[in-house]
Formats: C-alpha cells, structure tokens, sequence
C-alpha cells in the first residue's frame, strides 16, 4: 500500500508532536511515522515493572521545566503540572544531627538555612548568581522560539549590554569556571549545582567548555508557577505527549505507530518522500526528522559539510537511570521529625558530602574513571520519588515510582557488571537513608545502550547532541536538501522536553512552502 501526504514527520517525540499540531492546523496532510509501538519517545508514563504491574512510572523524561510557555499559548494547549515543594534536597549522610538543606519557596527559611549549614557568604553568593540567572533568563526566552545564530551574534540581539560577556563566556566556557565567579565558600554547594545543572545528561566534566552552555539550559524554567523550578507533569510524563498528539489528530494529522522509515526517498536531490521498513512508500515533498540527527544521517544522505559537522561533535550517553518500584517511602537518618517531605524534591546524593574530602575534586574523580571505562565508585545521584506529589501514578498496593537519575557512566565500562553498580547505587542510598534497599520491589534500569535500545536514541545520549553544542553549531532546521528538515533535541535550543524545536522546524517549513503564520 502506497500513500501521499505533504508532510511526513519521522519520529512521535514530543517535538515531533508540537510539529504536527502546527502543520496540521496550517492545512497539510501530515502523517507522523513512529517506529515503537507506542508515541512519545522518551517522554513517556509506562507500567515497567514486571512484579508491580500497576505502578506507573515517567521512565525516560520525568520533569517539565524548560518548555517555554510561549509555545503552549500559541498552541493553546496546557498541560496539567504540580509543584514541586520543596524543589531540592541535599542530605549528608552520618545519623540524626547531620546538616541538610531543603530548597523551597520560603526564601527567607532556605536562606536562614544555608547560613547554618555552609555560611553567609555562601547565601550572598547564591543570591547574587540566581540574580544573575533570573536577567539571562529574561533575555534569552525569545531566542528560544527563533532560529539560531552564533553565540555571539545571540548575545548581541538578545541579551542586555551589560551581560554580554558573562553570557558568551558562561555558554563557551566550563560550568566550573561560571560558579567560581560568585565566591562561594561551600564546595558542596558548589558541587550540587555544578551536577544537577552543568553536567545533567551531559559526556563531559566539570572543567569542560560548554557545560557552562548546559548550566543556563537547564535555568531556564518559566512555566506559570515554576518560579525557576522544574515541575512534575500529572499523570507522567506521557501526558505531555498525549496532550500534543491528541491536538495534532484534532487538526487532522496522521499518527501511525509500528512505522518505521528505513530511509528518505529522494530524487534529483530533492525529497520524494519516505520508504518504510515494510516497503510501503509515501510520497511527500517534506519530510521532517524529528528522530534523533544521528538517525537521520542513516536515511538520507546529508551535505558533506553538515555531516563532517556533526560527526565531529557526536558523543555516547553516559546517563543510567535506575528506575524503582518502592513498597513504601524510606527515611533519612539527618532529617528531623516533623520536617517537610523531602521526596518531591530532586534529592542530591553527592560525593564528598560526608566531609572526608573536596567535592569537586571527587567529581572530577568520577569524571576521569568514566572517561578510562570505568563505573565510578562515587557517581553524582538525582534520586526521585514523584508519587508523593502525583498518587495518580500508583497502584492499589500504595506503590511508590521512584529512579535513581546517575552521572557519568561510561556507555562502555571496562566490566559492565550493571547488576553489582544498581546493588552498589542502593548501598549508596542506604548510607544516607538506611534501608532503602529493603524496600525495593522491583528494579527497571536503563544504561546508556538501554537508553538506546528502549527509546531508539542514538548513541543512549538523553540530548541527541551533547548540551555542550549550543544555538547554531547544533542540527540546523534546514538540512541543505531541499524538503529535508530537522526538528528534535538535537537542534536549537537544546535537549530536553523543550518543544521549541518542534515548533521552530515548523515554522521554518511553512516558511519555505510561502505559507508562513504570524
């Protein structure tokens, strides 16, 4: 069976999605060709856990942050977010009396905190870079929902004068460079932002250029109600992709799931359309890869100089996510009773945090084990548990869904006994609360080729292209063949659930076709 459609969008991501509620609604016949059986790419709400079948759970992505609300409001769509209160958590290990810092919307009791715990100094500090943070972010929101420039040529239309340098030298340069201009006195404090911020899905190190690139990224939080923060979406994160695939059929696009596209017809050098594993053709003089650039690369052929481009920045994942079905929440021995909840918190579970030595001299420890194959005996962990923010996710049994988010691993270790580092990580966890690994019903873990192979992402890299690429070194919308674009995380702005790729690589296309909308 042979088909025709103006549009064929290769890939059912969220960004994908986002296209296809725009083409659709400027009147094209789109029709979105998933290879999975299911929608969504990493942004999905699964039943992963074979002994806990009725626990649902955010198995890839598990925050929404950075999607601009901008984009939400020309589409008209919302999606459902809960807060998270508080936002941050970070323990130390060692019993009942040991210090800790819960990051909340009370600004004044996490500054009273913080002075305790680290000092004064560390508070002025934090102030004068969130300051700093909340300005950048103002400026560079447009940018966002734009088409990439250099970083300088970005600095000199979007951002205030009198931040220019900052903000050339914060994406170019090492996240560890950008947090020592504050002085903070705190390496721990240091460390905690330096992991959750700077190297957060990134295969690069502390002092690596770029990762300063990944640190602004990843503050650039403005939903409604955010106030800097990442948010929980209700009900997983398949609502997100739910929310867009549904507005996108609404407008008359095509979703067909099991659909793999074996590669991009092309004839004369220009787009023909797309063949399907199964030899099915559909004919179509666009075709949007909103699949990852590496996957792209395999159905088309590419202008060489793009293709030398992006194979000189191609990196492996080095994420593992441990994702866990918990028969009841655990307790951390430094929290005092009758403290807030920390579980809907990011729960930061550093090395170093026990006093003995430098935190960031332990990450850059961890970093050279990763890049020599090793699997740190220290990584950097993000533990969640959303249920206590989202019961909507769990089953009759009062199951709680939880995951381990562990920086860096190699997507090659010398002894990949995975098994052994997930009983490793726990021990890891029962230091700071102790018997978490008693309550673990059943296990769900992702390496990087995990990553791969579940989500179909190349390489196992949560971002497509690493973070450390920014604005117009990354996938360009227009590939340089005619009706051939790209629109996943590995383009503008950058990877996580952004959307604004979705919507740009759109925007382009209606652009190019003369249908261009305000």
């Amino acid at each position: 069976m042979n088909s025709r459609a103006d549009v064929v969008i290769v890939g059912s991501g969220h960004n994908g999605l986002v296209a296809a509620v725009i083409l659709a609604r400027a009147g094209l016949d789109v029709v979105v060709c998933e290879a999975a059986e299911v929608i969504g790419g990493a942004t999905r709400t699964e039943h992963p856990f074979p002994k806990v079948p009725g626990l649902g759970h955010s198995t890839g992505s598990y925050l929404l942050g950075l999607m601009p609300p901008e984009l939400l409001h020309s589409l008209d769509l919302r999606i459902p977010t809960l807060r998270r209160e508080p936002h941050y958590f970070l323990p130390t290990p060692g019993g009942p009396g040991s210090p800790y810092l819960l990051f909340g919307a009370d600004a004044a009791r996490t500054r009273t905190q913080m002075a305790a715990f680290f000092s004064p100094a560390d508070v002025a500090a934090d102030e004068a870079m969130q300051a700093e943070l909340a300005m950048l972010r103002e400026d560079l929101a447009p940018a966002w929902l734009a088409e990439p420039g250099s970083v300088e040529e970005t600095a000199e239309r979007y951002i205030r004068p009198e931040l220019r340098d900052v903000f050339v030298n914060l994406v170019r340069g090492s996240v560890a460079d950008h947090l020592d201009r504050f002085g903070f006195a705190s390496e721990l404090l240091v460390s905690m932002y330096a992991v959750t911020d700077g190297l957060s899905g990134l295969n690069a190190g502390p002092d690596d250029p770029g990762t300063g690139h990944n640190f602004l990224v990843h503050n650039m939080c403005r939903l409604p109600g955010a106030d800097g923060t990442w948010m929980i979406a209700a009900g997983g994160m398949g609502t997100v992709s739910r929310t867009f695939a549904e507005a996108a059929v609404r407008a008359g696009a095509t979703i067909r799931t099991g659909a793999r596209v074996a590669k991009v017809d092309t004839v004369g050098g220009s787009v023909r359309g797309v063949v399907l594993a199964n030899g099915e053709e559909i004919s179509a003089p666009v075709v949007l890869g909103a699949c990852d650039p590496y996957q792209l690369m395999t159905l088309a052929e590419l202008p060489v100089d793009l293709s030398m481009h992006m194979e000189s920045v191609r990196r492996t994942g080095t994420t593992l996510k441990v994702n866990l079905a918990l028969r009841d929440l655990p307790r951390f021995d430094c929290l005092p009773e009758g403290e807030r909840s920390p579980f809907g918190s990011t729960i930061h579970l550093l090395p170093g945090s026990d006093g003995t030595g430098s935190p960031m001299a332990e990450l850059r420890r961890m970093w050279a084990d990763v890049q020599a194959g090793k699997l740190p005996e220290e990584p950097t962990i993000e533990w969640y548990v959303h249920t206590t923010v989202d019961p909507s996710l769990q089953d009759a049994d009062g199951h709680h869904s939880s995951a381990l988010f562990v920086q860096s691993v190699p997507y090659s270790p010398v002894d990949p006994d995975w098994d052994s580092y997930v009983t490793h990580l726990l021990q890891i966890c029962d230091r700071y609360a102790p018997g978490t690994s008693d309550l673990v019903d059943d296990v769900f873990a992702l390496t990087p080729r995990g990553i791969e192979e579940h989500f179909g992402i190349t390489g196992g890299h949560i971002h497509h292209v690493d973070n450390t690429v920014s604005f117009s070194d990354r996938m360009p919308y227009a590939t340089g063949v005619p009706g051939l674009y790209a629109g996943s995380a590995g383009c503008h702005p950058a990877g996580s659930v952004i959307g604004a790729a979705g919507h740009n690589a759109a925007k382009r296309i209606l652009r190019d076709l003369g249908r261009a909308t305000h």
